[in-house]
């Protein structure tokens, strides 16, 4: 119940629900991005294994592994909530 005498207060909760989201929305974000380097570093790897050195190839599965150390403990912290 918004009382009418409070002019703005739509436009205020709808800036808070806007600037302010719900920590699952901040997660999933995360996710997203981690999956989206995952797969990334992966056709990276695919596609240009012919052309790149193994120094490149050696920083490119490292990435590959902190990308899934990373999901896998926002995963778990997922799962314990």
């Amino acid at each position: 119940m918004i009382p009418r005498e409070i002019p703005m207060i739509g436009f205020a909760s709808s800036t808070m629900a806007i600037f302010a989201p719900k920590k699952s929305v901040i997660v999933d974000m995360v996710m997203v991005q981690l999956l989206s380097v995952i797969v990334t570093l992966g056709i990276i790897m695919l596609t240009g294994s012919n052309d790149l050195s193994s120094d490149t190839m050696a920083y490119l599965v490292a990435g590959l592994f902190g990308a899934f150390f990373m999901l896998g403990s926002v995963y778990s912290r997922i799962s314990s909530v």
